[in-house]
């Protein structure tokens, strides 16, 4: 799809999680047909950054099919060069002005960081990064990997928008909006909390 607004992609984006909560998929563009109109090139109508969790798969979770979301995924949605190199791309190179960066429910890495398990090697970055979430939410009532992993949303938000010139320079000109969600696995739902 070409030239979307923000506010329309998420529309697009909430209606097919919508669909995927009822039961009534209709599994867009995943035929051979699509496959074929996109060899050459794509136009993503939204960025997607959230989770390398197996059960939360983007397209799936919106009803979305080939081509249409640019996702971006690590674990715990830690934000680091290839996360924000990967969103310059997107948005210097396929025009697309929703950026959804989402967290889930259960999530094993804000766990492995609220629990203070011991890791090493790479995965102790990632778990730094979540710490700052936990730490941050500690005092607050309520569920704490959730309350974690809602600020963890937040926090990373603030990083795409301060850390890179290029992604700061679309924001401000109003090109793209970064929104904030949440994914229960319970239900099914994506919600906007920032």
């Amino acid at each position: 799809m070409e030239n979307v607004s923000a506010d329309d992609a998420l529309k697009l984006l909430l209606q097919g999680n919508d669909r995927f909560i009822k039961g009534e998929i209709i599994n867009p563009y995943q035929v051979v047909r699509r496959r074929k109109e996109i060899i050459h090139g794509q136009r993503p109508f939204a960025v997607l950054i959230g989770c390398s969790d197996s059960r939360v798969p983007p397209e799936i979770l919106f009803d979305q099919g080939l081509g249409d979301i640019f996702v971006i995924r690590a674990a715990g949605v830690t934000v680091g060069n290839v996360c924000i190199g990967s969103l310059e791309f997107a948005l210097e190179h396929l025009d697309v002005n929703l950026v959804l960066v989402m967290g889930h429910q259960y999530c094993g890495l804000i766990e492995t960081a609220a629990n203070g398990d011991d890791v090493h090697h790479h995965l102790g970055s990632l778990v730094k990064t979540a710490s700052k979430a936990v730490e941050n939410t500690k005092d607050l009532p309520g569920d704490h990997l959730e309350n974690a992993t809602k600020e963890n949303v937040r926090l990373l938000i603030e990083t795409l928008e301060t850390k890179s010139p290029t992604i700061e320079k679309y924001i401000n000109n109003g090109k793209v909006k970064i929104v904030g969600c949440y994914y229960s696995l319970d239900t099914g739902k994506v919600d906007i909390i920032a």
